[in-house]
């Protein structure tokens, strides 16, 4: 049987960092990794838009709002303390018609509270940064940047390698046991007997609490967010990333242009409902994962609350002519042969029995484990901060 004094269940960025902050807190302990991949980063720290967000749209005192502003000056200095392209390009939040120029204002003045450098600019001002974007006024964040997170968290999964820490791949855990001296997980590998777990499984989140016998009262319901890499279009179509104003109706920032490290740029993401959690192609359907978003009475009730935008992102799927609709609004130039194939993601959004989709970062504690159940976007932004409160919390210091 393998023990350590720390295991961590998940290799995403947030397990990662949290192994290196484990690591960093108490130098001697045995901290153990196990990712059920054979590599790190392969689902959602991998496959998202790579933006570093500045933290302009989190309600004031959420932990989203603290843990962003924070994490985001953490990510651009472990960049440069490693060597790691980013590029703090900022970004233009554009309104194209006179509905949106109140809940601009509004996002304007939640960035204010959350001590988020913003500045309004008129629709001229945005044209003269971006002459190839639409608005009839603007949003400026400065602070907004793009890397490569899956390369961060390759190099996180490196330095604590080195740093003694061990990484087990190919190792899926099946369920968890807590006595009153730690907890054992039974494992593909085999047994592992830990004083502490932390579990950051991501897409399986909830299955992993119910598995170690922790109350759930929540389902993990899986969005894939679909994009496209644009062709076609000069390497200085945008100097930054464009955002549309975030529709109100909708639970999502919206379908945005955004740079990438490599060079050129992709649009997206939307978001439809997922025939598996961790199933990237519109093709891929699990039976047991979508059972299990279509059993859960939170589903139907967050569906009926967000009947109209979901069948807005439904044909937007099917139909690339909708798809393209929502980039044109702000980027009439591109059209519909600029528009290739691109990875999609899929986001694990926890939804409360009631419907309610659960908006910050949730956690649940016993005795020897702590749960990341809820680690929505900017969660990849957020990691180091969310990796410094795990540990006060293991440590007893939150």
């Amino acid at each position: 049987m393998i023990t350590a004094d720390l295991v961590i269940v998940g290799g995403g960025i947030v397990g990662l960092a949290t192994g290196q902050e484990m690591q960093r807190r108490q130098p001697g302990a045995k901290v153990l990794i196990v990712e059920k991949e054979q590599t790190v980063a392969l689902h959602q720290t991998g496959r998202n838009s790579g933006v570093i967000h500045a933290g302009v749209y989190y309600p004031p005192n959420s932990l989203k709002a603290r843990f962003c502003r924070e994490g985001a000056a953490a990510t651009r200095a472990f960049c440069v303390a490693h060597g790691l392209a980013h590029d703090t390009c900022g970004k233009l939040i554009v309104a194209t018609d006179e509905d949106e120029v109140p809940r601009m204002e509004a996002l304007f003045q939640r960035a204010q509270a959350n001590g988020i450098a913003i500045e309004r600019l008129s629709g001229a001002e945005a044209r003269a940064r971006e002459p190839a974007i639409a608005a009839i006024a603007a949003l400026w964040s400065p602070a907004t940047g793009i890397v490569d997170y899956a390369q961060v968290a390759r190099t996180m999964a490196q330095l604590f390698a080195d740093q003694g820490g061990q990484v087990m791949l190919g190792a899926r855990v099946l369920s968890g046991h807590e006595s009153a001296s730690g907890v054992q997980l039974h494992t593909t590998s085999g047994a592992i007997s830990a004083a502490k777990v932390v579990v950051c499984a991501g897409l399986q989140a909830d299955r992993m609490a119910r598995a170690m016998g922790l109350p759930v009262d929540f389902r993990i319901i899986p969005f894939r967010g679909e994009y496209f890499r644009l062709l076609n279009q000069p390497e200085d179509l945008v100097k930054s990333l464009i955002y549309p104003v975030p529709d109100s109706e909708r639970p999502f920032l919206g379908v945005h242009l955004t740079r990438k490290m490599g060079g050129g740029f992709t649009v997206g993401p939307n978001a439809v409902l997922a025939g598996k959690r961790e199933g990237y192609a519109k093709t891929d359907v699990s039976a047991r994962d979508l059972a299990d978003s279509l059993s859960w009475p939170g589903f139907w009730k967050m569906l009926a609350r967000n009947a109209r935008p979901a069948a807005g992102e439904l044909a937007a799927s099917a139909l690339r002519g909708l798809y393209l609709k929502k980039v044109q609004r702000y980027c009439p130039q591109i059209r519909a042969d600029d528009l290739a194939p691109y990875r999609a993601g899929v986001r694990a959004q926890a939804v409360a029995r009631n419907g309610r989709l659960i908006d910050d970062f949730l956690f649940l504690e016993s005795d020897h484990m702590l749960h990341v159940c809820n680690a929505p976007s900017p969660a990849a932004t957020a990691a180091m901060p969310i990796a410094a409160h795990i540990a006060d919390r293991l440590l007893g210091q939150g």
